[in-house]
């Protein structure tokens, strides 16, 4: 059934502008680097002279987390808000579908979405240190993909938790300040300690522990998951 609703899903969002941001975050984020070294070429290159790559992977990973939670929440409010604007909660709801399959194809279409744009993402760094001239040679093809994936495992909490916001509350200011306020928080994230999940996606790229807030993002996104999901079953819908 899950699957039915998710084919359904698919559907609902065209034209919404979700694929829009989903490509505009990691795009911007290259553009933004590009832009960083362009102005600051001769400066950066020198600075990063014994390892060019690492230099522009470690300029991106610091707005990676920015730009990850303000995506899931965007994600998370527009898909909600196809049924909310429409109220068609009751409607879809009737259907022979259970809530747990209309909620578990909820989740798994954000988590793809946000895939499209980790994959994005890796693809954006590459063309810029290719355009930057740091050589196919020396391109560090692993931490290339793992920039794009490991951070978003991390950030799974937050994902499942904003979908459970958007989903059960009709106002979306709501899901959105939150999602918003924690994006700008994030910028601090490395002064907070390890145990903040929203320092997590941070510390999956390029902590020294990564498997360990990797699991935790995983379990933490689980149990929010499910917990979202009992509630979802239990609410009344509008």
């Amino acid at each position: 059934m899950m699957f039915r609703a998710l084919s359904a899903d698919w559907l609902k969002i065209r034209g919404k502008g979700i694929w829009f941001l989903a490509a505009l975050g990691p795009i911007g984020l290259a553009a933004m680097q590009g832009l960083n070294f362009g102005l600051r070429y001769d400066y950066l290159m020198k600075s990063y002279a014994a390892d060019p790559w690492g230099g522009l992977l470690e300029n991106v990973a610091f707005f990676v987390p920015i730009a990850l939670f303000l995506g899931i929440t965007l994600i998370c409010s527009l898909m909600a808000n196809v049924e909310h604007q429409l109220s068609s909660w009751k409607q879809l709801l009737a259907l022979p579908i259970s809530r747990t399959a209309v909620f578990s194809a909820k989740f798994v279409q954000a988590f793809l979405i946000l895939c499209v744009s980790c994959i994005l993402l890796t693809v954006s760094v590459t063309v810029l240190g290719t355009l930057l001239g740091m050589g196919a040679d020396r391109m560090p093809y692993m931490d290339l993909i793992r920039i794009g994936f490991l951070p978003m495992f991390a950030a799974l909490p937050v994902l499942a938790f904003q979908l459970w916001l958007s989903l059960t509350l009709k106002n979306q200011g709501i899901s959105s300040a939150i999602g918003i306020t924690a994006s700008v928080v994030s910028m601090f994230a490395m002064e907070f300690p390890d145990w903040v999940p929203l320092k997590w996606p941070l510390l999956a790229y390029s902590g020294p522990e990564k498997a360990t807030f990797i699991g935790a993002g995983l379990l933490l996104g689980a149990v929010i998951a499910a917990a979202g999901l009992i509630h979802f079953n239990r609410k009344d819908v509008d």
